[in-house]
Parts: C-alpha cells; sequence; structure tokens
C-alpha cells in the first residue's frame, strides 16, 4: 500500500507467542503506543531517501546516506502524524516474524551481492551498493515483492528508541519512541533495562552487574552469552537470540563510551557478519557515513 505516495507494507499486531518458542501471550511492545494496542505498524518498503527534507520509501532509489540519527529523526517527523524513524521494537519484531516463519531476508552483503549466494544481485551504482528494493524477492522480509526490502545489507539503519549508556541498555517504554518520545542524550524517558554487557577473556556477556567492563568488540550474536536469566522482553527487541540456529549475525557494543546509538542490519561490505538481527552499537548519536541510512514507519498515534 502507499501513505502520502510512500511505498509500505503493513504488519499486524501478533503476540510474543506467536514468534517466540514459550513466550507468553502478551502484545509484542512494537504494537504498545503510549500504552494503548495498535491494529499494526506500517514500514517502508524500502530505505529512505530525502526530498525537500522529508523521508520517502521508493523503489530504485540511492538510499540516503551521510547523515546523523536526529537528522534522520527529524527527516521522518516532518511528514506528519505518526510518522517516526523506525524503531528497534519495530525492527525486533519483524525480525523474529521472519525467523518464526522461515523467511530470514537476504541482502546485498557483498559488493552488490548476497555472500552466500553470489547468484542474487540487485543494481550496484558505485560499485557497493545497490537500489533500494533492485534485488530479488529473497531480498523481502517475506520473499515477496509486497515485502520490506534491504533489511539485511547494502546500509546499516538507524534504529529508534534504544541506545547503550555507560554499558546498559536503555529504551524508550514500549513503542513511544513512534509517537514522538523525547530521545535526545538527556531525556528523562530512557529507561534503563538492567541489563549490560560485559567482555571476559574475548567472550560478551550479557549481564545485570553494574561493574561492566570498559571495552569494545563483539560476538556472533548465537555465541552471546549471558549470566543471568533472560526475561522475554530482551528477546523480544531482538537483544538476546530465541537459539542457536541465527546465522552469523554479528552484535557489536562499545562500552568505553557515555552513549553509543544502534544500527542494524549490516552493509554491502559485512558479508557474513550481516544478518537481520545484526547489532551495532560502536558509534555516537553524532556520527554520519556513507554505509549509514534509515527508513521510516507510521503508525496510528493519540498524539
Amino acid at each position: 500500500m502507499k501513505i502520502n505516495h510512500d511505498h509500505m507494507t503493513r504488519i499486524p499486531k501478533f503476540k510474543l507467542s506467536d514468534v517466540i518458542p514459550g513466550a507468553s501471550d502478551k502484545v509484542h511492545p512494537a504494537f504498545i503506543v503510549n500504552g494503548k494496542e495498535v491494529d499494526a505498524i506500517y514500514i517502508s518498503q524500502y530505505e529512505n531517501v530525502i526530498i525537500d527534507g522529508h523521508a520517502y520509501s521508493l523503489p530504485y532509489q540511492q538510499p540516503a546516506t551521510n547523515i546523523t540519527f536526529e537528522q534522520a529523526q527529524k527527516a521522518c517527523e516532518r511528514k506528519g502524524k505518526g510518522w517516526h524513524l523506525m524503531t528497534n521494537a519495530e525492527w525486533a519484531a519483524i525480525a523474529l516474524w521472519c525467523k518464526a516463519n522461515g523467511k530470514i531476508p537476504h541482502g546485498n552483503t557483498n559488493h552488490g551481492r548476497y555472500y552466500h549466494d553470489m547468484s542474487e544481485q540487485g543494481l550496484c551504482y558505485d560499485g557497493y551498493c545497490t537500489l533500494t528494493g533492485s534485488g530479488p524477492d529473497t531480498w523481502s522480509h517475506d520473499h515477496t515483492p509486497e515485502g520490506i526490502f534491504d533489511l539485511v545489507g547494502n546500509v546499516w539503519e538507524f534504529v529508534a528508541g534504544i541506545r547503550v549508556a555507560d554499558g546498559h541498555l536503555q529504551v524508550i517504554k514500549d513503542n513511544d519512541a513512534a509517537a514522538g518520545a523525547d530521545m535526545s542524550a538527556n531525556s528523562l524517558a530512557w529507561q534503563d533495562l538492567d541489563y549490560g554487557f560485559r567482555f571476559d577473556k574475548g567472550d560478551l556477556y550479557l549481564t545485570k552487574s553494574k561493574n561492566i567492563t570498559k571495552d569494545w568488540g563483539g560476538c556472533r550474536f548465537k555465541d552471546l552469552k549471558t549470566d543471568v536469566k533472560v526475561p522475554e522482553e530482551l528477546i523480544a527487541l531482538g537483544l538476546y537470540p530465541v537459539d542457536t540456529d541465527m546465522g552469523d549475525d554479528y552484535f557489536w557494543i562499545d562500552n568505553e563510551e557515555k552513549e553509543r546509538l544502534v544500527y542494524r542490519g549490516g552493509s554491502w561490505l559485512y558479508t557474513s557478519l550481516a544478518g537481520v538481527f545484526s547489532f551495532h552499537a560502536n558509534y555516537p548519536r553524532s556520527s554520519a557515513s556513507y554505509y549509514i541510512g534509515f527508513r521510516s514507519a507510521f503508525c496510528e498515534t493519540d498524539n
């Protein structure tokens, strides 16, 4: 469907038990905005471009890059009520749906081609990046032409509503980041999940310890370790693996600085390490790069 000339994909509301084996029947947090359930979220089919300061989801375009988190956020919110930078809750919901339904998306993970099957390729315009949605249907979240393309590879994508602060995970509650919640560095809307990451002899651990290792690095998502019982909330947000069948998707963390924002999905140069569960929290909110882009999303809100 289209909203304001954007190509969007509707994702109907679902429960945690629909996508996480053994989970509760709670609604996934991506569908809870300002304390109320929404029937669906709408996600850009394509990595966004910016036209006259506004973000748009259009096929066969060069994705917008070299912008900061806040510039991407504003380009989405300028479109009007309900429009926002895609949130981590939304990204995780889609990633979990893909896994639960056997539709893990492929993508541009090796200079215009899919690393695991080099016969799959998109329209490469600069030797490494591809035009939005130009790959085969396996590059969409449900392997159809109506799906969400390029969640894996091409360019990393900013996600809203999550950060790593002094090594600890912080989020904006539920999917309130979709409704204009303050995500500035000093906002009181950030909530500590009481979990962080520590490095121990080369291994990365999810932990509740307040003594977070000042270091940076990562591991394959499936190899992330823990010294605590992991709540389903963290699995629901794509912060801990459902099981060990997670491919080689990689998880990078920098605990050395005050704040690190999050990108997901990987880019054209990450080969096997790019994936729909890949997570990158190594750079500050001021960073901008030729391999980092974004996409907008929409949901009905009361604000």
